[in-house]
């Protein structure tokens, strides 16, 4: 229970002073006017409370990650809680700050066009296709699973198939209105109903003062299939909205624009990001007990609602399981959402009268149609799109960050506070490829070894960047 609580707490210091730092090396002006009001159009640029922006934000980012992937990074054992907190901070939290405050300084920009600003035209266009790509999964993914949570809770003739013809016509109605009309309304109240039911679980964990590992115990891999699930890089993996996730950079672009003031900036994206850490956190615990008391084997769904239901009663249970089928599905929207846009800009098509805007998505939501379909008629076809959009999710922020590392050194900052995060998640997503089962499956030294020179050579070629930079200013 020690490590657990003090891991609470370094979540909230990690926001209170490295946050703090980070915001000081940002440097935001609270003089600038904003996207929100130098681009006001009624539809994507809108200024809103900050209040609403920041539970926005939140449940942007989270769906299912803090839950469903905490839920799975804890059969890892203690390992989970050194990453959660290691990553929201150091890692997760300034990725989503600065990929946030840096589209607000350019009007709102949407992700490839930042990166493609810093890392080159090549890239950006690179960029487009894997982030709509992403992004398309996204919708994929956060369709399936609240169907089929709904299907079992409804009556029978409330299927699967009928609830994903309901989100799906759902998520063309939020992608297609303006931000303030369906999001801006509905988020903050299932952003809050993610948080209560998270409070209420924190509260029965330290209520009944259930027996918890500790870090004194060794932070040994406990996964049920471990000789082929090492803690690194797969938990890296695993465990990525509760510590670092690419899909953020996708939708902080979308609340840059509803920013009020730069200085906001670091409540709206650090701090949610840290609060969602520290629901991951929790979550993490509450099933490092299950397995202890229950063992493997049981979905991420059950696992949640076995914990409500036990912790918190069958009406504690059924708010747990909507707020389970509410996350995954705000996450989807937006995430189209930023397809539209992103796909908008490409092509230069104006998004203000709704015929335009329907012009974009019709071909994004037939795409998104045909792979859940897919999905549904191959038994392992669900979990094959999972394991790529979980892998996509961290490349993603691989070139987020080094897009950071490029801004900080363009703009006299310290550059090694993005560099070496850079590196790392650059190490993380290499060596997965060649670790991991779906993937290359090669032996665990060639695959550390391989995923080290692929490190190395982002290293080269970035310090061989840098002093190219140094010539041109000299």
């Amino acid at each position: 229970m020690i490590t657990f609580l003090t891991a609470i707490g370094l979540l909230i210091l990690g926001y209170v002073f490295y946050g703090k730092f980070s915001e000081k090396v940002f440097a935001p002006d609270p003089s600038k006017k904003t996207p929100a009001y130098a681009m006001q159009d009624g539809v994507d640029y809108i200024p809103l409370p900050t209040w609403k922006i920041f539970m926005i934000q939140f449940l942007n980012i989270a769906g299912l990650g803090p839950i469903f992937g905490a839920i799975l990074g804890a059969q890892f054992g203690t390992a989970a809680y050194i990453w959660i907190v290691v990553g929201c901070i150091f890692i997760g939290a300034f990725h989503d700050f600065f990929s946030g405050m840096i589209s607000v300084r350019e009007g709102g920009a949407n992700l490839p066009d930042i990166i493609g600003k810093y890392l080159g035209n090549t890239t950006k266009q690179v960029m487009r296709i894997f982030t709509v790509v992403l992004l398309v999964l996204v919708g994929v993914v956060f369709v399936s699973q609240p169907a089929g949570i709904l299907d079992k809770i409804t009556p029978d003739y409330m299927n699967n198939t009928f609830w994903i013809i309901v989100i799906f016509a759902y998520y063309l109605i939020a992608t297609l209105l303006p931000i303030d009309k369906v999001i801006g309304k509905v988020y903050p109240v299932f952003a809050f109903s993610l948080i209560f039911m998270a409070v209420g679980v924190l509260f029965m964990i330290l209520w009944q003062g259930i027996d918890l590992p500790e870090i004194t115990d060794g932070i040994a891999n406990s996964h049920p299939n471990k000789d082929t699930t090492p803690i690194f890089p797969i938990m890296c993996i695993t465990i990525a909205c509760g510590a670092i996730s690419g899909f953020h950079a996708t939708q902080s672009p979308l609340m840059a624009r509803c920013l009020k003031n730069e200085k906001l900036g670091r409540p709206v994206f650090y701090g949610a990001m840290i609060l969602e850490g520290i629901i991951a956190m929790i979550w993490a615990a509450a099933a490092i007990w299950f397995y202890k008391e229950k063992g493997y084997g049981e979905s991420q769904a059950s696992i949640v609602y076995f914990i409500t239901e036990t912790w918190m009663g069958k009406i504690g249970s059924i708010l747990a399981m909507l707020g389970v089928v509410f996350a995954p599905i705000t996450s989807g929207d937006t995430a189209l959402r930023s397809a539209r846009l992103i796909v908008a800009d490409f092509f230069k098509i104006d998004q203000t009268k709704i015929s335009k805007r329907l012009m974009v998505s019709v071909p994004i939501f037939a795409v998104t149609a045909l792979i859940i379909v897919y999905s549904l008629s191959d038994a392992a076809g669900f979990n094959i799109i999972w394991r790529y959009f979980g892998w996509s999710n961290q490349a993603l922020s691989v070139f987020t960050l080094w897009t950071v590392t490029v801004y900080m050194v363009l703009n006299n900052k310290p550059w090694i506070m993005a560099f070496l995060p850079a590196v790392y998640m650059t190490l993380v997503c290499s060596t997965y490829l060649f670790i991991a089962p779906e993937c290359f499956s090669l032996n665990p030294m060639v695959s550390y070894c391989a995923g080290g020179v692929c490190a190395a050579t982002s290293m080269v070629l970035f310090f061989k960047w840098k002093n190219g930079q140094k010539k041109l200013q000299g």
